[in-house]
């Protein structure tokens, strides 16, 4: 029986409703809260900086009184003044978000620490603290700011229609003697399947691709809490392949680990030339740069290569870099000349 609907963003049209069932619900709970998942206890205090209509908080209000957890709700109130304040006076073991909200959390802790700051002393970020961060490619650069303080940044991927966790990035066994810089690599990655949930990266010539780390295709999933249809609407070709698989619109390549690289949204990919630029690569790399505070690499019309790369990013208060500068970091980081963004625009 249905328990609960969410709508779907409608970034690629009208939204849909996605009916959650009693059974989808408490099968993504059990998932949740497993070890290499969330690893929730009794003992925890979770702090869920996602609203239910976003796919039912990811699902962690749920997770959080089934294991008798303590639950810490911020209310309208998403400023990062407001948050600081509530974590430091109601500790959390476990935080959810997207990376806007923690990008701008940390800078406006990390602010607090200068001196002369106004804030000296007002805040204390809990040590020891994990936080599941989705919605949104991770940046590197987020993950290593929130290591500095003892704080550690697991990425989830999915989607509404996912329930909406597909994947975690966890240390797995594996990784136990691997290198910071490796660990740093492996949390900026989407993760891998979590269980019950069967992942595949679909070419375009629809045959799957191998987990070879490099090899591309559009992520494909199916499992017991992803669903098969939306309401009034039914499934759709362009979202449900004949076999049953959620076609999910995201390009990714999956390793031997079973570890999945987000390349790209298919309608966000930039074609230059022929060739295939990821404006999600370009954006978390920008974002590595110490006077960068966000950026977002679009498609802009270009007569002789069909798509260039724009990107607009908004520096650190009292920052700046010159294109150069930023060009320079993407060159050291491995992007070819002809990937790098024709032009840059400064967001205030």
């Amino acid at each position: 029986d249905p328990v609960s609907m969410c709508y779907t963003s409608g970034t690629t049209g009208k939204p849909k409703g996605v009916v959650y069932s009693h059974r989808s619900t408490v099968l993504h709970s059990l998932v949740g809260a497993l070890p290499d998942f969330t690893d929730v206890h009794s003992r925890d205090v979770v702090l869920p900086v996602t609203p239910m209509f976003h796919a039912n908080s990811w699902g962690m209000p749920y997770i959080a009184v089934m294991l008798g957890a303590g639950l810490v709700f911020p209310g309208p109130h998403l400023h990062p003044d407001d948050l600081l304040d509530l974590m430091t006076q109601e500790p959390p073991t476990l935080a959810l978000g997207v990376p806007t909200i923690w990008l701008s959390l940390i800078q406006t802790y990390d602010a607090s620490l200068k001196p002369g700051s106004p804030n000296a002393g007002r805040w204390k970020l809990p040590r020891g603290m994990k936080s599941l961060v989705g919605g949104a490619a991770v940046p590197e650069s987020l993950i290593r700011a929130f290591d500095a303080h003892g704080i550690w940044i697991q990425q989830g991927w999915g989607m509404t229609e996912t329930s909406p966790v597909a994947t975690v990035s966890y240390a797995r066994g594996e990784l136990a003697g691997a290198s910071l810089e490796e660990k740093y690599r492996r949390a900026a990655m989407a993760g891998t399947p979590v269980p019950l949930v069967d992942l595949r990266a679909r070419g375009d010539d629809g045959r799957d691709q191998p987990w070879d780390g490099k090899s591309v295709g559009e992520i494909q999933v199916r499992g017991p809490y992803i669903t098969g249809s939306y309401h009034k609407v039914g499934a759709t070709p362009d979202k449900f392949t004949p076999d049953g698989w959620l076609r999910t619109g995201d390009v990714a390549s999956v390793d031997e680990l079973g570890f999945v690289r987000i390349s790209d949204r298919t309608k966000d990919l930039i074609k230059s030339g022929g060739e295939w630029i990821s404006s999600v690569d370009l954006e978390n790399a920008l974002m590595a740069h110490p006077a960068v505070a966000e950026a977002a690499v679009i498609a802009i019309p270009d007569e002789k290569w069909s798509e260039r790369p724009l990107a607009c990013v908004a520096f650190k208060p009292g920052e700046s870099a010159t294109p150069e500068a930023m060009n320079a970091l993407l060159t050291e980081k491995g992007f070819a000349k002809w990937q790098l963004p024709e032009r840059y625009e400064v967001i205030d």
